[in-house]
C-alpha cells in the first residue's frame, strides 16, 4: 500500500490542485493525508474519499507535521509513502514507474525522480552532505565564481543528471520513502522546524545501510520558491536548522560525512 503526505501553510490553491490531481489521477496512492499549519482552514474544502485533512495551526514545523501523517499511514499498514511539496505536479506515469523500481530494489529506502522548474530546465536538488560553508558560508559568499565551482561538485552538477545514481542528500520536495526504512532509522527529526530535515532523514537512512537513488527517467515540475533567500526570518529558520544540524552531526570534523561523500564522488567517476 502507498500513502503519501502534503503539508500546506496558506498555499496557492492553484498549486494545491494541482498537486492533489497528480496524486490521485491514475496512481497507486490508497490514501492522501493533508496537513494544514495555515491559521485557518479554509482550505479544508479540500477533504474528499481519498483525502484525509487535519488542521494544525500551532504548526509544529514541516517534518513533525509529516510525522503526524506517517504515522497515520503506518496505522494503515501502508508500505511506502510519498511526502510532497505543494508546489509540484507530474504525470501520471510518475509514481508507477517508481513504485515499480522500489519494488525491485528492495535496498533502496528513499527515492526521488529528475525535478524540473515550470518551464522545463532542470533543478540542481542532487547533493553531497552539507559541510557548513555549504548551508551557511555559501549562502553569504559574495564571490559568484567561487560559488559556482562549489555548485559543480556539491550539487553534483558534474554528473549530468542522466543517469540513476545514489546520493546522500535528495531534496524534500518529493521523498518516496520504504516504510520498513522508517521503522528502522524513525521519522524526520522534529527539533528541525523547517530546512534540512530531509538531509538528516537521509543520512539516517545511509548509515543504516539504506540506498538514497535519484532516478532520471521520470521528471515532476516544482516551483521552487527558494524562501530562505527571499525573507530574512526564513533565512533565520534556515541558519537555526542549519546549527541544529551540526550541532548533531559534526561540523568541521565530520568523519562520516567525508567517507559518504568521497564514495558518492568515486561511484559518479569525479576523481577520473
Amino acid at each position: 500500500m502507498l500513502t503519501a503526505s502534503i503539508v500546506l501553510f496558506e498555499n496557492n490553491p492553484e498549486d494545491i490542485e494541482k498537486v492533489i490531481k497528480s496524486c490521485l489521477v491514475g496512481s497507486a496512492i490508497s490514501q492522501l493525508y493533508i496537513i494544514d499549519n495555515s491559521p485557518t482552514n479554509k482550505l479544508s474544502y479540500v477533504a474528499q474519499d481519498a483525502i484525509i485533512y487535519y488542521h494544525t495551526p500551532s504548526n509544529p514545523g514541516f517534518g513533525a507535521s509529516h510525522n503526524l501523517a506517517i504515522n497515520k499511514a503506518k496505522e494503515m499498514g501502508a508500505d511506502f509513502h510519498l511526502v510532497l511539496n505543494p508546489d509540484i505536479y507530474f504525470g501520471s506515469e510518475v509514481i508507477s514507474r517508481l513504485l515499480d523500481y522500489l519494488k525491485e530494489n528492495p535496498s533502496v529506502g528513499n527515492i526521488m525522480p529528475k525535478v524540473l522548474y515550470p518551464d522545463g530546465n532542470l533543478q540542481y536538488l542532487c547533493k553531497l552532505l552539507p559541510t557548513p560553508y555549504d548551508w551557511i558560508g555559501r549562502r553569504f559568499n559574495p564571490f559568484k565564481q567561487m560559488v559556482n565551482k562549489r555548485n559543480e561538485v556539491f550539487e553534483l552538477k558534474f554528473s549530468g543528471y542522466d543517469t540513476v545514481m545514489e546520493v546522500p542528500y535528495l531534496s524534500g520536495c518529493f521523498m518516496f520513502l520504504r516504510m520498513e526504512a522508517l521503522d528502522k532509522v524513525g521519522l524526520f527529526d522534529e527539533n528541525i522546524f523547517m530546512y534540512g530535515e530531509e538531509t538528516d532523514l537521509c543520512r539516517r537512512l545511509i548509515s543504516a545501510g539504506y540506498k538514497t537513488v535519484f532516478y532520471p527517467h521520470v521528471h515532476i515540475y516544482h516551483h521552487f520558491a527558494k524562501g530562505s533567500h527571499k525573507s530574512w526570518r526564513l533565512t533565520k529558520i534556515g541558519v537555526q536548522s542549519a546549527i541544529y544540524y551540526f550541532n548533531k552531526w559534526g561540523w568541521f570534523y565530520d568523519k562520516e560525512r567525508s567517507r559518504i561523500n568521497a564514495e558518492t564522488l568515486k561511484k559518479l567517476d569525479y576523481y577520473k
